[in-house]
């Protein structure tokens, strides 16, 4: 009897051994993937115009469509003709500084050639993307530029991310805390960003940020959203919208912003 159960006990002991080396398995091996996952992850995040995200024969054959397709409406050379011509320089900085190369491809795409949006095919507006992106200077890499791996890919200066540009459309969320003067306050407001219809469903739920912007040239009254967390689209007035932002639309997302 004693026998039989010091073998039972050796077996029970055995058993949840294994057990228990199992499950630390699988607790190791899910945090790696994990960590993996999560460093892919940044790196996705980080990556920048600046690490070489289209090739020299992309830009070459992107150079090609535009000689035949662009040149009516656009100039190659940095603030060359016109302003808001321009592939490249001013013109394109002042409207794609802090946005994504996506972005990028898919105004390009709806919007190229003038007129005739979406008619050429989809290597060919990412073979201009490259193109654009050389004549901004951005360099060249290994590997072709696709529309996967555009998506996230930031276009910022070489010293990195910086305030938006005096003039440029974005969107803030923040909370309405009253009129000083002539000018509402938004307190506890987000950095600026470009409008993005797509993140417009999680500015419900999104942090604020430390930022307080003087909302300027409101058409209507805004005495009924006080207190309310607001999200406003405007123009910037000065760099970042250190001197206000010209409205054009303000929602409400909820009564208060706790």
């Amino acid at each position: 009897m004693m026998k039989t159960l010091h073998k039972w006990s050796v077996r029970v002991f055995s058993t949840a051994r294994q057990q228990r080396r199992r499950s630390f398995f699988r607790v190791s091996l899910l945090f790696t993937v994990a960590m993996l996952t999560g460093a892919a992850a940044s790196a996705i995040q980080s990556k920048t115009v600046w690490d070489g995200i289209y090739t020299q024969q992309q830009a070459t054959r992107g150079a090609a469509t535009f000689a035949s397709s662009c040149t009516r409406c656009h100039a190659a050379e940095p603030n060359a003709g016109e302003e808001g011509r321009n592939l490249a320089g001013k013109a394109f900085w002042d409207s794609f500084r802090e946005s994504t190369v996506d972005r990028l491809l898919d105004y390009v795409s709806r919007n190229m050639p003038n007129g005739a949006g979406g008619t050429l095919s989809a290597d060919t507006y990412v073979d201009l993307v490259a193109f654009i992106l050389s004549r901004n200077d951005l360099p060249s890499g290994p590997t072709e530029l696709t529309k996967e791996s555009a998506v996230g890919v930031q276009i910022i200066a070489k010293n990195g991310p910086g305030e938006l540009p005096n003039g440029t459309l974005v969107r803030v969320v923040g909370c309405l805390a009253g009129k000083e003067g002539n000018a509402w306050l938004l307190n506890s407001a987000t950095a600026p960003e470009r409008p993005n219809p797509a993140a417009d469903a999680d500015d419900s739920a999104r942090p604020l940020g430390t930022r307080s912007y003087q909302l300027k040239f409101v058409l209507t009254s805004l005495d009924r959203y006080v207190g309310h967390r607001l999200r406003v689209r405007g123009l910037l007035i000065g760099e970042g919208g250190r001197d206000g932002i010209n409205v054009s639309q303000t929602d409400s997302l909820a009564e208060s912003c706790k």
